[in-house]
């Protein structure tokens, strides 16, 4: 099929990838613009970029897909469908009816549950146990579209959003692949959405990773689990952030919310409800990330500090 692929991030690349694999004949890529990245604020392109160039296919990277310029040039590349995965642009009903087959969304949930721009970091910070990749047919609403396939996934209870962004990425393009070839054979059903089921997974700003004490040690798990790699769980050991990239709730006596009741070879600090947590591994502030015995062992936190 003559496809055109809009996506962005590393996630979208193995969907691209597989559709390469599969035959598909790929016109163009369309991802977000080059952005700065890191203290030097380096112009960069997105990985999508990088590997459609390495295979030789058109990139188109327009600021918006609303003037018109972006139609026009699909309508140039008249595909037969186009493929969208994380690319981080709401298309416009004029380019949602070009193609004959319509454009077709890989995304990362099980919807209508989990509509929005971060729906596997919330399926970890939530607290499930299941998630998985659902391709829909785009309309001009939020992953509103019909159901045309889905595929699930376990989360595990030593998942990081990193990890599952891994393994579902790979899932995401094993579907397109598979649901192209049932779209060409005519051998789907849509399926209608429950909007009254549907739920909804936010963009993620920094402020959401600062724990809060109050809360159960089993949710500030699931927040410091859904928020690594980015933008890492954190609180302040006085006006010192403290980042903490894995964590367990255990079993000990509770004192005042986020106080420090265990500094020894252990981390623990005090929760909601009478639970308590386990800091595991850890970054000080101006330091290297490492195991939270090894910090105690350089500077320990002393017994009784509030943690905030």
């Amino acid at each position: 099929m003559r496809i055109v692929f809009m996506g962005t991030p590393d996630y979208s690349v193995p969907s691209l990838s597989k559709l390469i694999d599969a035959g598909h004949e790929i016109l163009a890529v369309f991802s977000q613009p080059d952005k700065p990245v890191g203290r030097k604020q380096v112009l960069t392109p997105p990985p999508t970029k990088v590997f459609a160039s390495s295979h030789n296919i058109p990139v188109y990277q327009p600021d918006t897909l609303r003037d018109g310029e972006a139609l026009n040039i699909l309508k140039d590349i008249n595909p037969d469908l186009i493929v969208v995965v994380a690319y981080g642009k709401i298309l416009p009903k004029e380019i949602l009816s070009l193609p004959k087959f319509g454009c077709i969304n890989g995304h990362a949930s099980l919807l209508p549950k989990l509509r929005g721009a971060s729906p596997i970091q919330w399926a970890i910070v939530t607290g499930e146990d299941e998630t998985g990749i659902t391709v829909m047919q785009m309309d001009e609403g939020m992953d509103t579209g019909d159901i045309l396939a889905t595929v699930k996934a376990r989360i595990f209870p030593e998942d990081t959003s990193g990890s599952l962004f891994d393994r579902l990425s790979v899932l995401t393009g094993d579907l397109l692949v598979k649901t192209i070839v049932d779209l060409e054979n005519n051998e789907i059903i849509p399926k209608k959405q429950d909007n009254s089921m549907a739920t909804y997974a936010p963009i993620i700003k920094k402020d959401m990773a600062h724990l809060d004490f109050s809360n159960k040690a089993d949710t500030l798990v699931n927040i410091i689990r859904g928020f690594n790699p980015w933008p890492v769980a954190y609180c302040f050991v006085g006006n010192r952030r403290l980042k903490i990239f894995s964590a367990k709730a255990v079993t000990f006596k509770s004192g005042s919310f986020g106080e420090v009741i265990s500094n020894n070879d252990r981390l623990i600090v005090s929760c909601g409800d009478n639970t308590a947590i386990e800091f595991l591994t850890v970054q000080p502030e101006g330091g290297k990330v490492m195991k939270s015995d090894e910090m105690m062992r350089g500077k320990p936190i002393p017994i009784g500090t509030i943690l905030v």
